[in-house]
């Protein structure tokens, strides 16, 4: 009601929202539950009783089950009268969208039934039936045609059609989620649906976290005749944004009438049913009125992206679970840095939005750190109140990454811990060699690559349990309550090869870049020395990354990422990209790269690197199954949840499509 009530202020006669919008686009399998179905027409009733949706068409979006067939739909309505009721056409189901195990697509090209409307609806509207399917609406002045989301993205979009019949505004509501360097293809569907056939494009689309992985980011937007005339925020902690335009039908009417093979098209389509409605956009005495100018779309970098996208995401988390802030391992590595550079980020989006009269941000900032007359307006400060780092040394931590993560931890004002380990870590091996008698060495003692890797792992482990004793008990500790939600910071290209170990500190209960390659995160660090002025990350993006779980040698660190993972980051991106987007097995992957790396690489060589990945790959894929719930961000990620479905146990030799690659080595 709110976004309604600010579009009818700005003289708006049409509102639009986003896919799904009444009850939420992430309701996943609470779509089978009738409670949904319920609550739905609930609120429905409610919308159609307010005073504010008077004198406005409303495009609101639910799902509806029609003769027992459950749909994506929009009902629209004025003046407590239902004018129609348009089910999707094309459902989205790749990678993370899985419509079709909740809805059924509406098969019927310009077909309507009667719809029977709830009784809880129909002693509002005083309808019986109303139409349900693939219609168009015609006001006294113009024809508005709708489409849903995954409709602009395929190849037969209903646009095409409708466009050639006489729809001279389209609208689309949208719940299409944030990947990196994605936005401009949105605009540029849209942009390119009224260039070829003229028109308005109206799209609405979900902002924020919806309860998952995803944040939906916004980039609501008005074209005309292949030009943008209003853009909306990628980013923000507004919960409600509302975009509005006045615009010329006469532009889209002459920019037509020139399109000869448009007028040819048109001239043979087959018609869509029109539902008649007594109301007009425009006025009588609207001519003196300005219309909105073309301007130009304004893309953010994707480090920009990776400012504010898992920033905002992290403040819905944060806000809705109730918890008092957030608790890092902050090791001084880059993974960790770039991970509390995005709460900086956040404290930083927050203060702003105060700063610009966000009363609903200012209400939660005040309920998380427990102080009804806070009001945030240094990010560092904030930052102190809600982010707790914390170091975790061992007797094979250096003192460059101490002092790395302290000097960060100071810049960006977070409360920062430093505690050693050894204690905790000497307990539990000591509890071993009691029970077998033996005690396990590091390879650098002379002891075996087994004894190396638990040595390496109980480390890790140790630093999980601590950080949730911390993240429970730190806030006690100071006399404030609340608890920490713990982040983690796996990078995708680590999770990919599983260079990590499970239930580590990358177990946690968010890990806001665990969809971003390391390759995306060093140019971040480099934004936010810019950005930001925090100088302590100069010499964290210098140093080469590590572990540190291994013995020093001279108090030097001789563990490198790299080293033990036996192939680098940029490689590591290239199969990654490879695998999931290029949609390549063993055989596909050592083919492609072969002609890509011809320059630095014999086919042999390849063919090592490419055995070598999927054998790590396949080893530690089991892995992805406890992975920490992680901003989606690449459409390479190897998220086992929903995105990236494959099996967890594998033939680790791949005999049959290694094979096939040393014959092809064999013949080259």
């Amino acid at each position: 009601l709110p976004g309604i009530d600010i579009a009818k202020s700005k003289g708006a006669r049409y509102r639009l929202g986003p896919e799904l919008e009444i009850c939420g686009y992430g309701c996943s399998d609470h779509y089978y539950e009738s409670d949904t179905l319920l609550h739905s027409f609930q609120v429905l009733a409610k919308l159609l009783e307010s005073p504010a949706t008077q004198d406005i068409i409303c495009d609101v979006g639910m799902p509806i089950l029609h003769r027992n067939v459950r749909y994506n739909c929009r009902v629209i309505f004025l003046n407590k009268k239902i004018l129609l009721i348009r089910p999707k056409v094309s459902l989205a189901n790749a990678g993370n969208y899985r419509e079709l195990r909740w809805f059924t697509p509406w098969n019927k090209a310009r077909h309507v039934e009667e719809y029977f409307l709830p009784r809880i609806i129909q002693e509002v509207t005083g309808q019986e039936t109303v139409p349900f399917g693939d219609a168009v609406l015609a006001t006294k002045d113009t024809c508005l045609g709708t489409e849903i989301c995954e409709e602009l993205w395929a190849p037969n979009s209903p646009h095409i059609e409708m466009g050639l019949d006489g729809v001279e505004i389209f609208t689309n509501s949208s719940g299409s989620h944030h990947v990196l360097r994605k936005a401009h293809t949105r605009v540029d569907l849209v942009n390119s649906a009224t260039a070829k056939n003229g028109g308005i494009y109206v799209l609405a689309n979900q902002k924020g976290c919806d309860g998952d992985r995803l944040y939906y980011d916004g980039c609501a937007m008005i074209s005309m005749n292949g030009e943008t005339v209003a853009q909306g925020s990628q980013f923000s902690l507004e919960d409600v944004e509302v975009l509005v335009a006045t615009l010329d039908l006469e532009d889209v009417r002459s920019y037509r009438a020139e399109i000869s093979s448009r007028n040819l098209a048109a001239s043979k389509v087959n018609p869509y049913p029109r539902v008649k409605v007594n109301f007009a956009l425009s006025c009588l005495d609207d001519v003196a009125v300005p219309t909105c100018m073309p301007i130009q779309w304004r893309h953010h970098s994707p480090e920009e992206e990776i400012s504010l996208g898992p920033a905002c995401w992290l403040w819905d988390y944060l806000r809705r679970s109730k918890q008092a802030g957030f608790l890092l391992p902050l090791s001084g590595g880059i993974d960790s840095s770039a991970t509390a550079c995005i709460v900086y980020s956040m404290c930083h989006q927050v203060c702003l939005a105060v700063k610009n009269g966000n009363a609903d941000v200012l209400a939660d900032a005040r309920r998380i750190v427990n102080d009804d007359t806070y009001v945030p307006e240094d990010p560092r400060e904030f930052c102190k109140r809600v982010f707790t780092t914390c170091y975790m040394a061992s007797e094979n931590s250096s003192q460059e990454t101490c002092n790395r993560a302290k000097l960060l931890a100071e810049q960006i004002g977070s409360y920062h811990i430093n505690l050693n380990i050894d204690a905790a870590v000497k307990a539990v091996v000591g509890v071993f060699s009691m029970v077998t008698g033996r005690t396990p060495r590091f390879s650098a003692c002379g002891g075996s690559r087994r004894e190396n890797l638990a040595l390496q792992n109980v480390q890790a482990r140790i630093r999980m349990v601590l950080a949730y004793l911390f993240a429970q008990l730190i806030l006690w500790t100071r006399g404030v309550p609340g608890g920490l939600l713990v982040l983690g910071s796996a990078n995708v290209d680590e999770s990919l090869r599983g260079y990590l170990t499970k239930y580590d500190c990358s177990s946690a209960d968010i890990n806001p870049i665990g969809g971003i390659s390391k390759a995306d995160l060093k140019n971040f660090i480099q934004y936010c020395i810019e950005n930001f002025q925090l100088t302590a990350l100069r010499s964290i993006m210098s140093a080469a990354p590590t572990a540190e779980l291994e013995p020093l040698v001279d108090g030097q660190v001789a563990q490198t990422d790299e080293a033990d993972m036996g192939m680098t980051y940029a490689e590591l991106s290239v199969y990654g990209k490879l695998r999931k987007i290029a949609k390549a097995g063993p055989y596909s992957m050592f083919c492609k790269l072969i002609n890509m790396w011809k320059e630095i690489c014999t086919p042999g060589e390849v063919a090592s690197k490419v055995k070598h990945f999927f054998r790590m790959y396949s080893i530690n894929r089991h892995k992805m199954t406890t992975l920490t719930p992680s901003y989606h961000a690449e459409n390479y990620s190897p998220d086992d949840n929903r995105f990236d479905l494959r099996p967890f146990l594998y033939n680790t030799t791949w005999s049959w499509q290694f094979r096939c690659i040393d014959e092809q080595v064999n013949t080259l």
